[in-house]
């Protein structure tokens, strides 16, 4: 039997943890007693340098629980760089991983049919929403964007799926040869190539606690997820020069057959548009660049991605108790 070890990523998750450990024990319980997977399976909490009591409350899930480990970061390095670190600590022991947030919105039914689907011969079976019937109007609107956003600009991504995903060790073999310190990992594991399948579930809501995610850092792992992973932007600035160069000689033409035929001209009103639409296209331009400057600027550092303070006991077989 093939051994899975669920990565769950913590950022002040004390609110959730306790009702989360109990679900993910009765799925992985049904999982060995099914013999879908092996009796050494783990579930392993990545704790991201929480500021409350998430790592007290993961140290005592390991006492008392044998199915239960947990690896502590030196300090918050964020949701993907906690997930990949995660990822690669257990990379040795486990056959297959899957990733899934503390909070539990994602269905963990969805996991029998991922296991399926790596028995089946996929290497990476995503996770993806059927619909958003339960997110706001704006929620919707703005993650629809998002996607949409990344696509446009290049970005390969999976269109509603986030970081719920299986991964086989070859693919986390694969994945441990990226280097990036803009890490985008929904657009990573497309670029890999290995055989794919996909688990479609509806998504719940939070167990307890706020959101780790708000528009703030939506907009920025866009951000990191198009310069990451393409230089569409910085083309499209090259486009919008020369548009702006087609356009001025265009006007050139026109104002100077205005003039010829004694037409006035608006004078300082076409200066201020031309100086206001340009200055601000340069500042666009300037930022955009920049975006790309300070990524190369950090990628040439090569600093760790992340420092592992503390890994609790990750090995052993879990014999399932005859109550649950």
């Amino acid at each position: 039997m093939n051994t899975l070890y669920l990565v769950i990523p913590c950022y002040n998750e004390e609110d959730v943890l306790p009702e989360t450990a109990v679900r993910l024990e009765e799925k992985m319980t049904s999982l060995i007693r099914q013999k879908q997977i092996s009796p050494q399976s783990r579930v392993v909490f990545v704790d991201d340098g929480s500021k409350d009591q998430t790592w007290e409350i993961i140290t005592k899930l390991h006492r008392e629980h044998p199915l239960f480990s947990g690896i502590s970061l030196s300090r918050n390095r964020g949701h993907q760089n906690a997930l990949l670190a995660g990822l690669l600590t257990v990379r040795e022991a486990a056959d297959m991983t899957i990733s899934v947030d503390a909070d539990l919105q994602d269905d963990l039914d969805a996991i029998d049919e991922m296991v399926v689907k790596f028995h089946d011969g996929a290497d990476v079976v995503y996770g993806v929403r059927k619909a958003r019937a339960t997110d706001t109007r704006f929620k919707r609107w703005s993650a629809e964007r998002y996607y949409r956003f990344i696509q446009a600009f290049g970005g390969e991504v999976v269109f509603n799926h986030a970081d719920y995903r299986l991964l086989s060790r070859r693919a986390l073999d694969a994945l441990s040869e990226y280097q990036e310190q803009a890490l985008f990992l929904r657009g990573i594991v497309p670029m890999m190539g290995y055989k794919t399948d996909t688990v479609y579930y509806d998504r719940g809501a939070r167990l307890a606690g706020v959101s780790k995610y708000p528009l703030r850092k939506m907009i920025s792992l866009a951000i990191d997820g198009v310069t990451s992973l393409s230089v569409r932007p910085l083309r499209l600035i090259a486009a919008l020069a020369v548009l702006i160069l087609c356009k001025t000689l265009v006007l050139a033409v026109v104002f100077g057959i205005q003039h010829a035929m004694g037409t006035s001209i608006w004078g300082w009103r076409i200066l201020l548009l031309s100086v206001s639409g340009v200055g601000g296209l340069n500042l666009l331009a300037l930022g955009i660049v920049g975006e790309y400057a300070g990524k190369a600027y950090m990628e040439a550092k090569r600093r760790p991605r992340f420092f592992v303070d503390q890994v609790l006991h990750i090995s052993g077989e879990y014999e399932v108790p005859h109550d649950l």
